[in-house]
C-alpha cells in the first residue's frame, strides 16, 4: 500500500472535529519553516490565542494564569532541555585589570605593527621553548669535537677555578700571532667539554664562542652555538651567535633566536633582523611596514635598511624591488659585508680595499675566505691572510687555486699565480719547481698586508716534493719553513745532514724534528751572528722550552709574571686544556714582533709537559721562521 493511500484511509477514519484539527495543523506546518532548536534557543513567536466560542448552555470562564502553557522560567534557572557543564574546581580567577595594566595595552595602530610572535608575547601565550621536551639537549657537555676526533677530555676544566677559566677566555680578545697557536686553540674551544664547577654552561659556551669569533673562526662558532638549544641561550651567547651568523652569510639562521626572544633587544640590528625573520615566517606585509618605519625613523644608515629590505623581499612574498646604491657609502661594516654577500650584491672594490687596510680589516679577510657563495677569485682576495693565521689549511688554499686554474675564463694576476702553483707541483725538474715557488713567495709577500706567510702555506706540499739534495741546500731554509706550515716535520728532517750549522734551515730542524737533540751555546751564537738578535733569542727560548738547549738560560727567561706562574702551575697539574687557554692568552697580537722570548719559553715548556710537544715544536719553529 502506498504512503499516499495510507494517509487517505487514516484521514477518513477520523471524526469531524479531529479531522479538522489535523488538517489545520498540516496547514500551519506548510505555511512556514519551523525551528529545530531546543526550546529557549530561538526567538519566541507570540501568537494570539484563539478566542473560545461559547457553546449553547455554557457560561465562559476567565482563563487561569498559566493554564495550558509551560511555567515561565525563573531568573537564573537553566533553560528547559539544557544542562550546563560543571566548571572545573581548580579554575583560576580572572585577572583584575587596573589602570596601569590598561595603560600598557597597545593601541590599534601599534597592534597592526606587531608580529604574531609579539602578540603572543604580549598576551602571555608565547611558549618558553621552541623544542619539544623529548628533543631537548642537556648542557652537561657542549662542543663539536670528541676525544676520538682530537678534542680535549670532557672534564678537563670541570675542577678548575671558575675565575681563572673566565679570565683566560674573556681576556683573549683578538687573533693570535701564531698560526699553530691558532690551530691548537681552535681545537680546544671546539672540544666537547663540561663547564667548570660553579659556571653556568650557557656562560661557558658564550665565552668560548666569543674567543672563536675574536680569532675569526665564525663557522666553528656557528656549529658550537647550534649545539645549545635556542631556549637556553643567554644574551651574551645570542650576541656571539648573531655575529657568527652574519659573518657566515647565514642570515636566516638567527631567526629561531630572534623570534623566540622577541623584544629582548632594541638595537637597530635586532629590529632589522626581526623584520627579516617576519618576512620568512610569512608575515611579509608586517616586515615591509617595519622596514619602511625603520627607514623613515633613521634607526640605521639608509644602505643598511635597504639591504635588509632586499633580503626580506627575497622571501618571495610579493615584496617590491629594492635598488642598492653604494654611492655615498664611505665605509664597510659587518652588516653590509654579510648582507651583500648573502644577496649576491657586488661590493665596490674600492670600498673593500679600503676596509682591508684599516685596523679591523682582518675581519673581512677572515670572514670572506670562508664564504661559500663567493667565487674563487673573490675568496682568494682574502685567503692568503686567513691561511697565514691558521683559518685555512694548506690543502684548502690549494683547492681554491685549483678551482681558479680549472676556470677557462680566469685571467689576471690570480690566474697567473694559479699557473705558477701548478708549475711548482708538476715542473719537470726540482730546480724549475723551486723557481716557481720563489715567484709565489715574492708575489705573496707583496700582495698581502701580512708577512707573506700565506704563500708559504700554499707551497707546503710542493716544498715537501723537492728531494733533499746538496744541489738545493741554498734554498733549504725557505723550503723547510714552507713544509712546517703544514706540520710536515718528517719531510723537513730529511734535510738535517745537508743544512749548515747556524743557518735558518738548521735552526728550524733543531726545533721541529721529532727527535730531541741537544743544541749547544756555540751553535746558537753562530746562528745569532748570521741573523738578527731577536730571531736568535727566540731560537734559544724555543730550544729551552723544548728541553733541547745545552747552554745557559738568559736571565730574562727565568723572570716570573702572574701569567707565567699560572701557566706553569697548570702544566704542573697536567691540565692540557687550561694550558692551551693560557697559551692563547699569551699569544695575542698582530705580528710576531709582539711575541717575547719569555712568552715563547713558557708556552713551549708548558705544552711539552702536558703532552702537546708536537704543537710546541711547530710554534717554536714558526716563531723563528716569521720573526725578523
Amino acid at each position: 500500500m502506498s504512503a499516499r493511500r495510507f494517509g487517505q484511509i487514516a484521514l477518513a477514519g477520523l471524526g469531524g472535529a479531529a479531522s479538522a484539527a489535523v488538517l489545520a495543523s498540516l496547514a500551519v506546518a506548510q505555511s512556514g519553516p519551523q525551528s529545530i532548536l531546543p526550546p529557549g534557543f530561538d526567538d519566541p513567536v507570540v501568537t494570539p490565542s484563539p478566542t473560545p466560542t461559547p457553546q449553547p448552555g455554557t457560561t465562559p470562564r476567565p482563563a487561569q494564569p498559566g493554564a495550558g502553557a509551560a511555567p515561565a522560567p525563573q531568573p537564573g534557572a537553566p533553560l528547559p532541555g539544557v544542562q550546563p557543564a560543571p566548571l572545573p574546581a581548580d579554575l583560576p580567577p580572572l585577572p583584575k585589570l587596573d589602570r596601569e595594566v590598561l595603560a600598557r595595552l597597545p593601541s590599534l595602530e601599534e597592534l597592526d605593527n606587531l608580529s604574531t610572535d609579539e602578540i603572543d608575547e604580549l598576551l602571555g601565550l608565547k611558549p618558553k621553548f621552541d623544542i619539544p621536551p623529548g628533543a631537548r639537549r642537556a648542557l652537561t657537555r657542549v662542543g663539536i669535537l670528541s676525544v676520538a676526533e682530537g678534542g680535549l677530555p670532557p672534564a678537563a676544566l670541570a675542577n678548575q677555578p671558575v675565575s681563572l677559566v673566565r679570565a683566560a677566555l674573556a681576556g683573549t680578545k683578538g687573533p693570535l700571532v701564531s698560526r699553530w697557536g691558532h690551530i691548537l686553540l681552535r681545537r680546544a674551544l671546539a672540544s666537547r667539554m663540561a663547564a667548570p664547577d660553579g659556571m653556568e654552561p650557557a656562560e661557558f659556551a658564550a665565552l668560548r664562542a666569543g674567543v672563536l669569533n675574536a680569532i675569526g673562526e665564525y663557522t666553528i662558532t656557528r656549529a658550537l652555538v647550534q649545539d645549545v638549544d635556542t631556549n637556553d641561550w643567554s644574551s651574551a651567547l645570542t650576541s656571539e651567535a648573531l655575529a657568527a651568523y652574519l659573518a657566515t652569510g647565514d642570515i636566516t639562521g638567527a631567526c629561531p633566536a630572534v623570534r623566540l626572544q622577541g623584544s629582548a633587544r632594541e638595537d637597530a640590528e635586532w629590529k632589522m633582523l626581526q623584520a627579516i625573520c617576519n618576512a620568512y615566517a610569512g608575515e611579509s606585509a608586517l616586515a615591509a611596514s617595519q622596514l619602511d618605519r625603520a627607514l623613515g625613523q633613521g634607526i640605521a644608515p639608509r644602505i643598511d635598511v635597504l639591504l635588509a629590505r632586499r633580503f626580506a623581499g627575497a622571501a618571495g612574498r610579493g615584496q617590491r624591488a629594492v635598488e642598492i646604491e653604494w654611492k655615498g657609502v664611505e665605509d664597510l661594516n659587518a652588516w653590509r659585508f654579510g648582507l651583500a654577500h648573502a644577496l649576491g650584491e657586488p661590493l665596490p672594490g674600492a670600498l673593500v680595499d679600503e676596509a682591508l687596510k684599516t685596523r679591523g680589516g682582518g675581519y673581512y679577510a677572515r670572514a670572506g675566505a670562508l664564504l661559500p657563495m663567493l667565487p674563487p677569485t673573490e675568496r682568494l682576495r682574502y685567503a692568503p691572510r686567513a691561511a697565514s693565521e691558521g683559518i685555512l689549511s694548506a690543502s684548502a688554499l690549494v683547492d681554491l687555486y685549483s678551482q681558479l686554474y680549472a676556470d677557462p675564463a680566469a685571467a689576471g694576476p690570480l690566474a697567473a699565480q694559479a699557473a705558477q702553483l701548478r708549475e711548482a707541483y708538476t715542473a719537470s725538474n726540482p730546480a724549475a719547481r723551486i723557481a716557481a715557488m720563489k715567484r709565489l713567495w715574492e708575489v705573496g709577500g707583496a700582495a698581502t698586508t701580512t708577512d707573506g706567510y700565506g704563500a708559504r702555506v700554499l707551497t707546503a706540499y710542493a716544498a715537501a716534493r723537492i728531494p733533499a739534495s746538496a744541489d738545493y741546500a741554498e734554498d733549504a731554509g725557505e723550503l723547510i719553513a714552507a713544509m712546517l706550515t703544514a706540520g710536515l716535520d718528517r719531510d723537513a728532517a730529511t734535510w738535517r745532514s745537508l743544512v749548515k750549522e747556524g743557518s735558518l734551515g738548521w735552526a728550524l730542524i733543531a726545533l721541529a724534528q721529532p727527535q730531541r737533540v741537544s743544541v749547544g751555546q756555540g751553535a746558537v751564537d753562530q746562528f745569532a751572528s748570521a741573523t738578527s738578535g731577536r730571531r736568535a733569542a727566540l731560537l734559544a727560548a724555543g730550544l729551552a722550552g723544548l728541553d733541547r738547549f745545552g747552554g745557559s738560560l738568559d736571565a730574562s727567561l727565568t723572570r716570573q709574571t702572574r701569567w707565567s706562574r699560572l701557566i706553569t702551575r697548570a702544566a704542573e697539574v697536567e691540565n692540557a686544556a687550561l694550558v692551551v687557554l693560557l697559551a692563547g692568552l699569551g699569544m695575542q697580537g698582530d705580528s710576531w714582533q709582539q711575541m717575547t722570548p719569555l712568552h715563547l719559553y713558557h708556552i713551549t715548556s708548558a705544552l711539552r709537559r702536558v703532552g702537546l710537544e708536537a704543537e710546541a715544536r711547530m710554534i717554536a719553529a714558526e716563531a723563528v721562521a716569521r720573526s725578523a
